[in-house]
């Protein structure tokens, strides 16, 4: 009964090593490789500006204190405006 456990260790550990999951020799770090992020696109830009504008917008209408229709009818009309 004392050889039990050991046995049982023995054999899990070498059915491991069989199955190739023994633990192996880490490798040395390497340096990670470095991303480029790829450039910007028109369309990003255009999102982005579209963004910006109606962000602008909005703050002008809260600051003029419109609410409901009048609020999105000055916001469209904001957007539309060069």
């Amino acid at each position: 009964m004392r050889f039990v456990i050991p046995s049982i260790v023995v054999g899990l550990l070498a059915s491991c090593w069989v199955a190739g999951l023994a633990p192996a020799i880490p490798a040395p770090p390497t340096k990670a490789p470095t991303v480029v992020p790829a450039a910007a696109s028109a369309a990003d830009n255009e999102a982005a500006a579209r963004h910006a504008k109606r962000t602008l917008c909005r703050k002008q209408a809260r600051s003029k204190k419109l609410v409901s229709g009048r609020k999105t009818a000055y916001i469209k009309n904001c957007m539309q405006a060069p």
